[in-house]
């Protein structure tokens, strides 16, 4: 008892400071890997590493070995299965705000107007029950998706937007970037979501917006061919049955994320109907 009332006796500044950092750090790894499959590879590797210490204290020589070696082997693989997560961590890093500049800097008023262009453009979509595909850059450039599509640098405008997906038309099959107030490209390839808990329900065009915002903080919104139904999705997880005034502030919010809060007060995934 002495001993330990000791220990918190010596702990000065610099000790809670650094408690404070790895707990911080700690944090912010669990939200990075949170409802990913990284997520569920750690809990199998803590179940490794249980199973070992548990085989060397009952002296199963044997397979304490082959537990040994697997967890060895293991750190090598490690790199191999997280590189997407450890890509996203590193992208994470490098979006602070000491490093980038804030998405977009384009008036009130004018963001107004661009966003009212394309909410009406998606409400036209819906109501017609035309497929569509709009993926919004945010602070993670995706050049590569980009240069899968045909590079139009075009001003934002409802007529352009549902002109691109009307089908039977050259770009109505891919998906259109925008990077802050231009249409950059459309008939874009976007991979598809590894996800394997998805519903069957979802299509192709539905997977592939998903897949995306795995890899990067892109905004996706889409519109169902088969229902007509608007849903946006983000961080690889989606909201459907989205309304023009609902679509329109999430899209506010994520050219302007100090205006509001984070994604108003709704989580994603959860129906909006």
């Amino acid at each position: 008892m002495n001993e330990i009332l000791e220990i918190f006796l010596n702990i000065g500044i610099r000790d809670i400071i650094d408690m404070a950092i790895v707990a911080f750090v700690f944090y912010k790894l669990f939200m990075l890997i949170r409802e990913t499959r990284a997520e569920q590879l750690i809990k199998g590797l803590l179940v490794l590493l249980i199973a070992t210490k548990l085989s060397e204290w009952s002296r199963l020589y044997v397979t304490n070995w082959i537990l040994r070696n697997t967890m060895t082997l293991g750190m090598i693989a490690l790199l191999i299965v997280f590189q997407p997560e450890l890509r996203r961590a590193l992208e994470y890093i490098g979006r602070s705000k000491f490093l980038t500049k804030s998405i977009v800097e384009i008036a009130d008023e004018e963001l107004n107007n661009k966003l009212d262009e394309i909410v009406e453009a998606i409400a036209y979509l819906s109501r017609h029950k035309i497929g569509a595909l709009v993926v919004f850059e945010r602070e993670i450039r995706i050049g590569d998706v980009i240069e899968t599509g045909t590079t139009m640098q075009a001003e934002i405008s409802t007529g352009l937007l549902i002109n691109i997906f009307i089908p039977n038309t050259p770009l109505h099959d891919g998906a259109v970037v925008i990077r802050k107030d231009k249409i950059m490209a459309a008939g874009c390839v976007l991979p598809l979501s590894e996800n394997p808990n998805l519903s069957k329900e979802l299509g192709t065009r539905h997977r592939a917006g998903l897949g995306i915002t795995e890899r990067s903080d892109a905004v996706v919104i889409m519109s169902s061919e088969e229902t007509g139904a608007i849903s946006v999705a983000i961080d690889g997880k989606m909201s459907r049955y989205l309304d023009s005034k609902s679509l329109k502030r999430i899209l506010k919010n994520a050219y302007k994320p100090e205006d509001t809060k984070p994604f108003f007060g709704w989580k994603w995934g959860q129906k909006n109907e």
